[in-house]
């Protein structure tokens, strides 16, 4: 069973690595080799036994991956104003400007004509929008796209997210149109249980620190939580405790198990009918899901009900559950439930965590206390996740072990029970639930200075993604750090983990790389060189709470294993170019600063020259500090061989005919990234005949509002030649420079899977 629940795994796993969905043809052929089980004595026996697991690993996700891309929402509609009927489902998110809710469409058209097109969507509705219930059903007049997000090395792959969530399409309400309650539909009924308690712990606990997090425990509504306490969670590795997890699933299954088991035996009657460990069995089982339910049977308590169903089933079965057998029955469960359940990262931490602890915990011999062994646990799973953590995030929290040592318990055993009984006391009456509720939360306010304080003295410490190659001596080096003591040569472990570490290619001297982010509607360019980093613009930051430096920036520059940055170029004030720069300042260390607009040391000016590792950087623009966007930086960028790339901000036509009035010839470059995201203001004929470039690069958001880049200036570029790339069809964009050929590569293409937009 366990080897074969390994092999399905892996075919599952060999799945979600595909660009695209295989044709028919294809997946005949892969069928074909489940008859590998009866195949000749010649092909060796483990082949013969797990080669059919996994192909039915890889049929099994096809199979669910089919299901969950159907349908698609019509390409040729997207933006058009469309009317859809259904229900809302899920927990509707208030936010500052907007509500956003899950909608289940049941009926869709445009002017009349059907659309066939049944399934699940995310919605916006800007402005003052009305109380939405779980369950109520709407009329809408909306405009949807299909999932589409930024796409960028190190960052969140939001089209994976809407993929795993069964969501088809994106898109808002449109305010004044035909906007319209139909009732209720009689179901969401969980989460209209839910949102009542949501509005009773606000009305409870109001503006206290600890009442996000009190409510992510109750309902698994995890909104409210700043981002300074995220920081906080993160920094020291507890983030996994402030919401409905399998843990906290896992601690009530328990505590329902061993109360009802106790109660059970002390009527006389009752365990003759049915013995007090079967009906804990069932108790906890039921408890668990209740729980599950308030947190909307999100995938991590799916998962978690999984496998408390497993450990309840062994006991109802008279079965010994505590074995590996018994994780890979789980495992097989989850992967039978949802197989793009891989493609969650906690699916990989919360499986890592439990094998882990069987190895570290299981036939020690002279084990002590229990504070010992509670010590011990913490040990290994950071030991044991830490190849995962880099992998996933690129970060590890030292800390760690320190801080779960303490705030697991005090959270599992004091704060989650507090939280759940004054929950449930609020369905009786607020005078009974609201004092429980706030002792829950001064329980936790009591345990959080300890977190902030080990955030503070031990930060995370950050690594570059380590190749795939790293994670295979890693395991080595696991197995043996917290093997038993008495094994030979356990420090060794250490070496094992060394090339987790390794740097990333360096450049030669005398050569660039330039990386154009997707940052949406705005701008950032990361250029390196052998030994220095430039970051010219760090995108936008919109009221909404998107900051492009913390989902865009920071983690591209974490991942490439990038600290200091060398020199922050920020072309002009605009904030689709500078709204990323107050996080890149705080959380990066930034040597040299320049900016257009302004006057003074910092400002950027014609002239300006420097050489980092064989390449030229040189300021062409402007000659003077002047505001708006005539008075950008434009930078230009050459490597040792003449390549060369010109970095544009939003200079317009006035710019142009200046720059083109000192020197023209300064302006050729092979790569340029267009002025203005390639408006009509600027790419005049005259600017782009001087540039005469290979490659026109154009930084824009998908579906931008502005028509970005106008198809006017896109010809105009073509007419000369140049290929053309956009970040909102590419992701970003890299171009090495330096070399015999110019090389770009787009991001979207190199990491496609096949739920990405094509």
């Amino acid at each position: 069973m366990r080897s074969g629940t390994i092999a399905f795994l892996t075919g599952v796993v060999g799945f979600q690595q595909l660009p695209t969905i295989p044709t028919e043809p294809v997946i005949w052929t892969i069928a074909g080799l489940l008859l590998l089980r009866w195949s000749p004595s010649f092909i060796p026996a483990w082949i013969r036994r797990l080669a059919p697991w996994a192909v039915a690993g890889f049929l099994w996700g096809h199979l669910h991956a089919v299901e969950r891309l159907s349908p698609e929402w019509p390409q040729a509609l997207e933006s058009r104003t469309v009317t859809l009927i259904g229900t809302i489902e899920g927990l509707p998110q208030s936010l500052q400007r907007s509500s956003r809710f899950e909608f289940r469409v049941e009926e869709a058209d445009l002017a009349g004509e059907p659309i066939a097109f049944r399934g699940k969507v995310r919605l916006s509705w800007y402005g003052k929008a009305p109380k939405l219930v779980p369950g109520e059903r709407w009329k809408f007049a909306a405009r949807l796209k299909r999932p589409h997000g930024m796409f960028n090395p190190g960052g969140f792959d939001y089209e994976r997210w809407l993929y795993q969530q069964g969501l088809r399409a994106t898109g808002y309400v449109v305010d004044k149109g035909d906007n319209s309650p139909l009732g209720q539909s009689g179901a969401a009924g969980v989460h209209r249980v839910r949102q009542r308690f949501q509005e009773q712990i606000v009305s409870v606990l109001g503006a206290r620190d600890a009442a996000a997090i009190i409510r992510a425990l109750a309902i698994g509504d995890r909104d409210g939580i700043t981002p300074a306490q995220w920081d906080t969670l993160t920094a020291t590795g507890t983030n996994h405790l402030m919401a409905i997890s399998g843990l906290h699933i896992g601690l009530v299954a328990g505590f329902a198990f061993f109360a009802i088991r106790r109660l059970w035996g002390l009527l006389p009657r009752l365990p003759l009918r049915l013995p007090a460990p079967m009906a804990g069995a069932w108790g906890a089982f039921i408890a668990a899901g209740a729980y599950a339910a308030m947190a909307g049977f999100s995938i991590p308590t799916q998962r978690a009900m999984v496998m408390v169903a497993v450990v309840m089933g062994a006991i109802l079965w008279r079965r010994q559950a505590v074995s590996t057998h018994g994780l890979a029955v789980a495992l097989m469960a989850v992967l039978l439930l949802d197989p793009s359940s891989v493609l969650s990262f906690g699916f990989w931490l919360s499986f890592g965590a439990v094998a882990v602890l069987f190895y570290a915990m299981a036939a020690r011999v002279g084990a002590g206390g229990l504070w010992w062994k509670w010590g011990r646990a913490q040990w290994a799973v950071f030991v044991g996740l830490v190849p995962a953590l880099l992998l996933f995030f690129q970060q590890l929290a030292p800390s760690a072990p320190l801080a779960n040592l303490v705030a697991v318990p005090w959270v599992g055993l004091l704060v989650v029970p507090l939280t759940l009984v004054g929950t449930l006391l609020l369905g009786v009456s607020e005078g009974l639930g609201a004092p429980v509720l706030r002792l829950a939360a001064a329980a936790l306010e009591g345990v959080w200075p300890l977190l902030e304080a080990l955030a503070e003295a031990v930060p995370p410490l950050s690594a570059s993604a380590p190749s795939a190659w790293a994670l295979l001596p890693a395991g080595v080096g696991i197995a043996l750090l917290i093997a038993p003591r008495g094994w030979p040569g356990r420090w060794v472990g250490v070496l094992w983990f060394l090339p987790l570490l390794g740097r990333p290619d360096a450049l030669e001297e005398g050569r660039f790389r330039l990386a154009l982010l997707d940052v949406g509607q705005g701008l950032a360019a990361v250029v390196r060189t052998a030994e220095h980093t430039l970051l010219f613009d760090t995108g936008p930051r919109f009221p909404s709470g998107f900051d492009a430096g913390q989902a865009v920036v920071g983690p591209f520059l974490t991942q490439a294993g990038i600290r200091q940055i060398d020199h922050l170029m920020i072309s002009h004030g605009d904030s689709d170019h500078a709204g990323g720069a107050p996080y890149v300042l705080e959380n990066f260390r930034v040597k040299a600063i320049s900016r257009g607009g302004v006057d003074g040391l910092e400002a950027c000016r014609q002239g300006q020259a420097w050489q980092w590792d064989g390449v030229a950087f040189q300021v062409l623009h402007p000659a003077e500090p002047s505001p708006g966007n005539n008075g950008a930086c434009v930078l230009k960028v050459t490597a040792a061989n003449g390549q060369a790339l010109l970095l544009t901000g939003d200079v317009e036509a006035a710019a142009e005919r200046q720059m083109l009035a000192r020197s023209a010839p300064a302006l050729r470059a092979d790569v340029v990234i267009a002025p203005h995201h390639g408006s009509t203001t600027s790419s005049t004929k005259a600017f782009v005949t001087a540039v005469q470039p290979r490659y026109a690069l154009f930084s824009v958001g998908y579906r931008n509002r502005f028509g970005f880049p106008r198809p006017i200036i896109v010809e105009r570029y073509r007419d000369h030649a140049a290929v053309i790339a956009d970040t909102a069809a590419s992701g970003a964009i890299f171009v090495d420079f330096g070399g015999s050929e110019l090389g770009l590569a787009r991001y979207r293409e190199m990491a496609r899977r096949y739920w990405h937009d094509p």
